[in-house]
């Protein structure tokens, strides 16, 4: 889905339609920052994205931190406008309590997400004997086909945190507890990256309209109310508002040195397992 809403010599930026994204880049996309480039706006899953951003496609994307790998070479991380936080992590749900996940299936929302590489991470210590078919599907299908016994357990993020239980389902496990207990960061979730061929200046500049955006957001909440209700997929006010409130924060401003390192502790853990290629040593650096 496009809203374009800026003509031809746009920049292509593609972020997914939930709360946190929508309120952050309301005013950058509707022309409410001075001086920012004009982006053309695509919607979409972060399924989607990830692996648009892994083929070249768009000039800013949001993706999960776990694609960082794979992308850095043609793409660069910007150091504000994503999702970095505590008591915000992948949740793993169940029909029954306390289910044991040995040889069963897990629908995950993409096999390149964050979620899943912290769930590869717990399940190596937790779920001794591995778990079975790993099925990717778009995050809001996760949970009614764990209800409906398609699968036998979900991994979840976004809303679906606020919203489990109104499926009859229960919680196994936290990605971000187990996190957090075992490294004392935040939890490292979606990031902005922004194609390196458009140069440093341009780098700085989108930077700095992805920073100017969450402040006017902050600033002014209902600015983007309608744009971030239309969006977000039918969704109750209050859990929009639940999401924003968990999401963006001041990571979101600016990652800032436990931000940075938060993403190379993921990053660095989950290729020492084998999870992801190892990263060069200024990867990172902005």
């Amino acid at each position: 889905m496009t809203d374009d809403t800026s003509g031809g010599s746009a920049l292509r930026i593609a972020y997914s339609p939930c709360p946190n994204d929508t309120f952050v880049f309301h005013a950058w996309a509707h022309g409410l920052v001075p001086d920012a480039p004009p982006v053309a706006v695509t919607f979409a899953d972060i399924d989607i994205t990830n692996g648009m951003a892994e083929r070249g496609e768009g000039d800013v994307l949001k993706v999960s931190y776990a694609v960082l790998p794979w992308v850095l070479d043609e793409y660069a991380l910007l150091p504000c406008g994503g999702a970095l936080g505590r008591g915000c992590g992948p949740l793993v749900l169940t029909r029954e309590p306390g289910a044991d996940l040995s040889g069963r299936t897990v629908a995950v929302p993409s096999e390149r997400s964050t979620a899943y590489l912290l769930f590869r991470l717990w399940a190596a210590s937790e779920v001794p004997g591995g778990v079975g078919e790993i099925v990717v599907m778009p995050f809001h299908e996760i949970m009614p086909a764990v209800r409906d016994g398609r699968v036998d357990a979900g991994l979840v993020i976004h809303e679906a945190r606020f919203t489990y239980q109104n499926y009859g389902l229960h919680k196994l496990a936290d990605m971000g507890e187990h996190w957090e207990s075992t490294t004392g960061l935040p939890i490292p979730l979606g990031a902005i990256i922004a194609r390196r061929s458009l140069g440093k200046e341009r780098l700085q500049e989108l930077a700095a309209a992805a920073r100017a955006s969450v402040r006017r957001a902050w600033d002014d909440p209902q600015a983007s109310r309608g744009y971030v209700l239309e969006h977000s997929q039918e969704m109750d006010p209050a859990v929009a508002d639940q999401h924003i409130g968990l999401y963006v924060n001041e990571f979101t401003e600016d990652l800032g040195e436990e931000g940075y390192a938060a993403v190379r502790g993921l990053l660095t853990r989950a290729a020492t397992e084998g999870l992801v290629p190892p990263l060069a040593p200024d990867a990172l650096a902005f």
